[in-house]
């Protein structure tokens, strides 16, 4: 609707993972280094965290994109026990088909998979994401299935993906042997405001665009309102792009973006927390001092 208005090739805040949009802030190139570290320290379980919309799923895409012929992946990403069990979802994950009558005839199916994959100089790599779904019992289904790794081979290595409440399930006392078996583990913070800046203008760009189509301040509020959260930081740009064509104003500024955040603040289903962050009382006061522009809580 907005695009050719302001010279874009295509919408640069879509709300679904792409990793052609990827920027590693900080934070991210953290995260990527650690995922890559474990695959190529052979890690058993890699676990990487983050709040919803952090980029965690954008970042196993890009790494997805840049893994050989030499590696086979599956991919689970619906983790809700109403959709089936664990060895049905990896099976899937793999496309291994059979007339499987329980889960010991699944488990050998996946088991001679593995191996013969290794055998032919593959690796094999099983990812969950939303993993932070996943029961007890579940996980402690995944830390059995990893008995397939013995005598000092990695024959499977796992990589679960979740939101911060995963490392809470991973602390039970019931969890410990799995836990012990985690080699390579990272949280994805949120962004501060150097890297929402840059975020910002990186998908301009990535869509086509002038990278100064937002003020500075501009994204000041954005980033005070989204507190760094990728996904949300698309949300609210997205929608001030529609007020900015509505108006017919060619830049996007503070003054408009509060406009759309107010007209939002009686409907938005998903409300910012109620913690202030050091970093965003930075950028509030600074908005405060240099354009006299007072935020709400």
């Amino acid at each position: 609707m907005y695009r050719e208005f302001f010279g874009l090739k295509e919408k640069p805040f879509s709300l679904t993972p792409d990793p052609a949009y990827l920027y590693l802030s900080k934070n991210h190139t953290r995260a990527q280094t650690m995922l890559e570290y474990g695959l190529m320290s052979h890690a058993g379980f890699t676990v990487i965290t983050g709040d919803i919309g952090a980029g965690k799923t954008t970042l196993v895409h890009h790494l997805i994109g840049k893994m050989d012929d030499d590696t086979v992946v599956g991919v689970i990403s619906n983790t809700h026990s109403a959709f089936g069990d664990l060895m049905s979802w990896v099976l899937d994950a793999f496309e291994i088909k059979g007339d499987f009558q329980d889960n010991a005839q699944r488990l050998r199916a996946f088991t001679d998979f593995v191996i013969d994959q290794y055998s032919d100089g593959k690796h094999i790599i099983l990812i969950i994401d939303e993993a932070q779904n996943l029961s007890t019992e579940i996980l402690e289904e995944l830390r059995l299935i990893s008995n397939i790794n013995v005598a000092g081979e990695i024959y499977l290595q796992m990589m679960l993906i979740g939101q911060p409440e995963l490392i809470e399930k991973l602390n039970q006392p019931e969890l410990t042997q799995f836990a012990q078996r985690i080699g390579v583990e990272f949280n994805l913070r949120p962004m501060d405001f150097d890297d929402t800046k840059a975020y910002i203008q990186h998908r301009i760009q990535c869509a086509g665009g002038d990278k100064a189509l937002f003020t500075e301040s501009a994204m000041g509020v954005i980033f005070c309102y989204a507190e760094g959260v990728p996904r949300r930081i698309n949300t609210l740009c997205d929608m001030s792009l529609v007020y900015a064509f509505a108006d017919e104003h060619p830049v996007v500024d503070a003054a408009l973006v509060m406009d759309m955040i107010e007209d939002r603040s009686t409907t938005a289903v998903i409300r910012r927390s109620k913690s202030i962050t050091e970093e965003v009382g930075r950028v509030k006061q600074w908005l405060a001092n240099e354009y006299n522009l007072e935020l709400s809580a």
